[in-house]
């Protein structure tokens, strides 16, 4: 036992090193994601809800100090594993259980809200695992899944009918495996998503829900223009250096 003991130590030592300061905010993300599963099924769904936006703001901030302070040898396995729990996995499952009531009578609608969550997963599982590969300086390729993650919970504040939003889930899920461009956010743009954050956490819902609205309307010019603006861009740059 003792010679066992023994073996095992450098191997834990060598293991807690490998983490940089960054991966410690990783392992936060990864936590509140965790915690946010407990709550959704104990059927806390605002509190799971806060819980992933903060893991949002986590996954946000890791980032920042990884770009500071320099990434960990496991930090991009690392941050793909939390933002599977918190940024794929928590949200999903927070959705199926805010809609679960209003599908199960029907075995062909509950069956379908299955499917269409299960694709969503699977997209979600693609993105992050090429994520490092496919990584771009200036654009995302492919819709980040923290956008998805996003839409998701913004979702379960503002209720819509569920059939309304299953084809908006499809399309975001085929936009994050997709060749198309996303615009890297701004520091400005992320300070006020990260405001807008805190502020749908803080009222939970006060005030007919406008925190989660005014999100959900600076979410979608995203999606819809962001692609937009980078081909813009793009066909400009090319004008220019034409002449």
């Amino acid at each position: 036992m003792s010679e066992s003991k023994q073996g095992r130590q450098p191997l834990q030592k060598s293991m807690i090193r490998l983490l940089s300061v960054a991966d410690l905010v990783t392992l936060l993300n990864a936590t509140l994601g965790s915690l946010a599963l407990l709550f959704v099924f104990s059927n806390e769904f605002h509190l799971a809800a806060s819980l992933i936006f903060l893991g949002l703001l986590a996954d946000g901030l890791d980032g920042m100090i990884a770009r500071r302070l320099g990434v960990g040898k496991i930090g991009e396995y690392l941050e793909s594993l939390a933002d599977m729990i918190t940024l794929s996995i928590a949200p999903l499952v927070l959705f199926y259980k805010m809609y679960y009531n209003s599908v199960a009578s029907e075995p062909s609608q509950h069956l379908l809200l299955g499917g269409i969550l299960i694709f969503s997963l699977l997209c979600s599982i693609i993105r992050l695992s090429s994520f490092s590969l496919l990584k771009q300086k200036e654009y995302f390729i492919g819709l980040p899944t923290s956008a998805s993650a996003l839409f998701l919970v913004l979702i379960s504040y503002l209720l819509p009918e569920v059939w309304y939003v299953l084809p908006v889930i499809v399309v975001l899920a085929l936009a994050m495996i997709s060749s198309v461009h996303f615009p890297k956010p701004s520091i400005t743009v992320n300070l006020v998503t990260a405001m807008l954050i805190v502020a749908v956490v803080l009222l939970d819902g006060m005030y007919s829900g406008l925190a989660p609205l005014l999100l959900l309307i600076m979410l979608v010019t995203y999606i819809i223009g962001g692609p937009l603006y980078l081909h813009r861009k793009k066909n400009k740059s090319g004008q220019l250096n034409g002449r």
